[in-house]
């Protein structure tokens, strides 16, 4: 066990937990009593029963979200379930309120059902003013995401798609200008098909990204490749530019993720521990860009990444720099969308978050390509795109 392992457990262990509910009203009389609770909340309701949208002026809606998790996929650890959900949920509800001032509750659904949990998710919508769903695996979160946007009148988001695409995308369009490169001529490769590998994919190429490779555990994806679901079939088609335009598909870069990395010049990973090697860098163009942000321990260390050639190493630890991080992201999406009264967050109000992200690094360098988590500015520029 690790320093920092031993020091969690002490601090979980003293607080019991890290979150607790306080009244933000006195309750000292019984006038206090009358006006909080009975008589007087009678006509507060019979007023949010003839106006809905009172409820936003006078309950804890208009800054409250919940964060949905059923543990499936809790960080890279796995599918622990709803209980070992519970404290990894408590510490993203802690950034909300330290960081964007949102007040969020975790709620681990004990079911991994994806009929249920979308049942389950709109009996709750009526107490919150948005949904930041999390750590639910692939592919099922894809279908619940669709449905809960579609079927609810709040926003919703599921971190692990957005969220990371946001930050990824941010940390690309510095690291980029670091290297003096275009987003059209450089070739990606993304390792992990899950659902952060897909949703970054995604948003990367309707950035205007054209040549994407994604490599799952069977390797690189291509069109007519084996034993690939509707989704990954879905991406086939708009990923591995050569295979594209091939009609025999004998172009198409195939093979392990070393025959992927082949001159490519970005790598972008989502998948496991130690997955990127030092020689497979050395495959790639000259002072590659490498994304290695599996947690806790990322595909490679920044030192092994950078003695075999990278330009710039990210992961999605705090102890190293360039930190790609959700937490850049989410207190700023809610933010502003409980501000401005969002009903669904778009592709566009996200794309503009990521550029308004990358813009709070005037300078970038190697070593600086994000801003920090306690940058103060920072949550004001990302909210300010959701709307």
């Amino acid at each position: 066990m690790t320093p920092i392992e031993q020091a969690a457990l002490d601090l979980h262990r003293k607080y019991q937990g890290k979150l607790e509910v306080r009244s933000k009203v006195p309750l000292k009389t019984k006038q206090d009593m009358s006006l909080a609770y009975t008589p007087g909340v009678g006509k507060v309701s019979q007023e949010i029963a003839r106006d809905p949208q009172l409820a936003y002026e006078y309950t804890l809606k208009k800054n409250t979200i919940a964060i949905i998790s059923d543990g499936s996929a809790v960080l890279g650890l796995g599918n622990l379930g709803p209980l070992a959900a519970i404290p990894v949920m408590e510490g993203k509800a802690l950034l909300f309120k330290e960081l964007g001032g949102v007040d969020a509750f975790p709620i681990c659904l004990d079911t991994q059902d994806t009929e249920e949990i979308i049942r389950a998710v709109k009996q709750l919508a009526p107490v919150f003013g948005g949904i930041n769903l999390e750590d639910i695996s692939s592919p099922r979160c894809f279908e619940i995401l669709e449905r809960l946007r579609n079927e609810l009148s709040i926003p919703v988001i599921h971190d692990d798609q957005q969220g990371t695409a946001v930050v990824v995308l941010a940390a690309l369009i510095n690291a980029l200008k670091v290297k003096g490169q275009k987003k059209e001529s450089v070739r990606v490769v993304v390792s992990g098909a899950g659902a952060a590998g897909l949703a970054i994919t995604n948003f990367l190429l309707a950035y205007g990204f054209i040549n994407i490779v994604v490599c799952d555990s069977q390797g690189a994806i291509y069109k007519n490749r084996d034993g690939l679901n509707p989704i990954k079939e879905k991406l086939a088609k708009l990923t591995n530019l050569a295979c594209l335009r091939d009609q025999d598909d004998t172009a198409c870069i195939k093979g392990s993720l070393a025959d992927a990395l082949k001159g490519a010049d970005i790598f972008i990973g989502v998948s496991v521990a130690g997955a990127l090697k030092p020689e497979l860098i050395k495959l790639m163009n000259p002072d590659p860009i490498i994304f290695a942000m599996a947690n806790p321990t990322p595909e490679i260390m920044p030192d092994e990444a950078l003695a075999a050639g990278a330009l710039i190493v990210a992961t999605g630890r705090s102890d190293f720099a360039n930190q790609i991080n959700n937490v850049l992201a989410f207190p700023g999406i809610f933010r502003g969308a409980l501000d401005n009264k969002v009903v669904k967050i778009t592709d566009k109000m996200l794309t503009k978050a990521a550029e308004n992200i990358a813009a709070r690094v005037v300078e970038p360098k190697k070593d600086n390509i994000l801003p920090s988590a306690f940058d103060p500015g920072l949550v004001a520029t990302v909210a300010n795109a959701i709307k």
